[in-house]
C-alpha cells in the first residue's frame, strides 16, 4: 500500500541534541555500496528531484537504510564498541541474506523516502544488534526506543519549511521505478554531518549467515 505524503515540509538540518560540527556518532546501517539497481533507481529520481531547491539530494555513495545507533564517539568506550561488534557477529551470523525491492518514495515532513519490502528481515536485522548491544551494556541501556522504526532507503533531504505540493508535483512525473538489493551484511559506521549531508567512515561490516 502507497505511503501517504506530508503535506508540509521542515528544514531537516536543524541541529539535534548532542550534534554540532564535528560531531562524530556510532550506528549501524545497511548501505548500498555494489547495489547497481538501486544506484539506477536513485540516479532516475536524481534527475526529477535536483531542479528542487528546497532539496539535498542523496549522493549514491552515501545512500542507506538507518537501523541503530550506539552512542556519540567521545561517549562510547572503544572497547564496548569491539565487543558490541564481535556480539553482532555472532548474532548476525544465525541470519540469512535477504532481498528488498525498492519501488515508489513518498515525501515525509523532513526527507523523501522509499519503503522498502519486504520489512520483517530488516527488523530482525535490527533486532539482533540491538541484542548485541544488550549482550555487552544490559537490555536497560540500548539506546533509541524498540517502535517505532519503519525501515526506508532516503533520496534526498528537506532544506526548508513549506508546503509538499512542489515536491509532490515533481514526483507525479517520475514513471513506475522499482530495484532490487541481496543484503549480505551491515554495517558500523563513525557518522558526521558537518557539510550538510550524512557522511561517514565505516568502522566494521558484519555478514550475514557466515
Amino acid at each position: 500500500m502507497a505511503v501517504p505524503h506530508a503535506t508540509d515540509v521542515r528544514n531537516h538540518w536543524y541541529w539535534r541534541p548532542g550534534w554540532g560540527i564535528g560531531s562524530r556518532f556510532y550506528t549501524w546501517h545497511i548501505t548500498f555500496d555494489g547495489q547497481p539497481e538501486v544506484e539506477e533507481l536513485a540516479d532516475q529520481y536524481r534527475s526529477l528531484l535536483s531542479s528542487q531547491p528546497s532539496l539535498d539530494v542523496i549522493p549514491n555513495q552515501w545512500l542507506h537504510l538507518t537501523m541503530q545507533g550506539i552512542g556519540f564517539v567521545q561517549d562510547v568506550a572503544i572497547d564496548d564498541v569491539d565487543a558490541i561488534v564481535a556480539a553482532a557477529k555472532n548474532r548476525c551470523a544465525r541470519l540469512a541474506p535477504f532481498k528488498l525491492t525498492i519501488g515508489t518514495p513518498h515525501i515525509d515532513p523532513e526527507s523523501i523516502q522509499i519503503a522498502v519490502d519486504p520489512v520483517e528481515p530488516v527488523r530482525q536485522l535490527r533486532a539482533a544488534i540491538r541484542a548485541a548491544i544488550a549482550d555487552v551494556w544490559g537490555q536497560d541501556r540500548v539506546p533509541e526506543p524498540a517502535e517505532p522504526y519503519n525501515p526506508h532507503l532516503s533520496l534526498a533531504y528537506t532544506n526548508t519549511d513549506g508546503p509538499a505540493a512542489p515536491l509532490i508535483e515533481a514526483l507525479s512525473s517520475a514513471p513506475n521505478l522499482s530495484a532490487h538489493a541481496m543484503i549480505n551484511s551491515c554495517q558500523l559506521i563513525v557518522l558526521n554531518r558537518d557539510e550538510g549531508m550524512y557522511v561517514w567512515e565505516p568502522y566494521a561490516t558484519i555478514d550475514l549467515g557466515s
